[in-house]
């Protein structure tokens, strides 16, 4: 066999390997800060995109998560029931779920402020390079979507 396909096959030059590690890495850091608030992370991000513009359509979430409806439904039902958030059936298209904080998932922004930055010191990369990455990933992300639209 070519040896130049084994290569190609090693670990070490899969680019999807570091991206998936650095993510797990990454998302690993928001335990130590979301856990006592009972949040994972996937919830966060949730919130993030609600605070932002509370009152979407679980579709636009799912578009901003970049996450299908199949994981998104049972994160809001758990958001639902823990009376952060009520979801309500538009009135114009009753196919249509619209997602809109309640006062407690308002308040948990506060509780939540400082993550950011507090997982930020945890990652050890200087601030030029984290935007560095950030724009690549960006990149990668519009890239992919570009691809996807074209099928």
């Amino acid at each position: 066999m070519d040896h130049r396909y084994h290569e190609t096959m090693k670990l070490k030059n899969q680019l999807c390997f570091p991206l998936y590690a650095a993510a797990r890495n990454v998302t690993n850091l928001y335990t130590p800060y979301l856990r006592p608030l009972g949040l994972t992370y996937t919830q966060y991000i949730a919130f993030l995109a609600l605070w932002e513009r509370d009152g979407i359509t679980v579709g636009e979430l799912c578009e901003t998560l970049m996450l299908d409806n199949g994981t998104i439904s049972p994160l809001l039902k758990k958001m639902q029931q823990a009376g952060y958030i009520e979801r309500t059936r538009s009135e114009r298209d009753d196919r249509v779920v619209v997602i809109t904080l309640t006062e407690a998932g308002k308040a948990l922004q506060e509780q939540t402020k400082d993550v950011p930055a507090k997982v930020a010191s945890c990652l050890a990369l200087p601030p030029e390079k984290a935007q560095t990455l950030y724009g690549l990933l960006y990149e990668l992300l519009d890239n992919q979507k570009m691809k996807g639209s074209k099928k």
